[in-house]
């Protein structure tokens, strides 16, 4: 196989990190139980078994998110995306899922691709995933209905889509960080971490 073939553009590689996200952000829900079991469907896709949410609203949203995403990742203009949970009761953020998205901008200089494989990219995606799975075994239980929210960085000059709204970083007060595994395309690197609020020890 050529290297071409094996290898990933600036193009290849934002569409295979938005698709991450998607992914990713659908599985946070899950895991969270933010929605309710029965509005996902199990998806094979990296070579696992993932699900992916079924309702209508989310599902444009997200998907609305994702396009968006990918143009700023093709132009090398975001920085990061966070997921942030936030209890209703209290309106208290109780979880903050950050990745750190850097971009090697001589990728938009050269079209030549990267020599990566696509398959390898993947299998660092999946590890990736599985550890946001795993996370269900340290993160304090949710036990209030939550509410979600998507904070994305971009660079200061970058024009912004009428409907998304300006807003604060949502921090946690009194919060534990763990560091999550980084996945790189070559173009892209996007590094993970969670912060969560610490429980109140009895």
């Amino acid at each position: 196989m050529s290297s071409t073939l094996s290898g990933i553009t600036l193009k290849g590689s934002a569409e295979l990190v938005a698709e991450f996200f998607t992914f990713g952000i659908n599985s946070i829900l899950y895991q969270r139980g933010i929605y309710p079991p029965e509005t996902f469907t199990r998806v094979s896709h990296y070579d696992m078994s993932l699900q992916l949410n079924t309702d209508p609203t989310l599902k444009n949203y997200l998907t609305n998110v994702a396009s968006q995403l990918k143009e700023w990742l093709y132009k090398c203009t975001v920085q990061k995306l966070v997921l942030v949970i936030t209890g209703l009761d209290k309106q208290e953020v109780l979880e903050r899922w950050q990745f750190d998205i850097e971009c090697d901008k001589t990728a938009k200089e050269s079209s030549a691709p990267r020599n990566k494989s696509i398959k390898t990219i993947q299998d660092e995606i999946r590890s990736v995933i599985r550890q946001i799975t795993a996370t269900v075994t340290f993160l304090p239980l949710l036990e209030t209905p939550c509410s979600f929210d998507l904070l994305i960085y971009t660079d200061k000059d970058v024009l912004v889509p009428d409907k998304w709204e300006e807003c604060g970083p949502q921090i946690i007060n009194n919060s534990e960080e763990v560091r999550l595994r980084s996945f790189t395309t070559s173009i892209h690197k996007v590094n993970s971490m969670v912060a969560y609020k610490k429980t109140d020890s009895i």
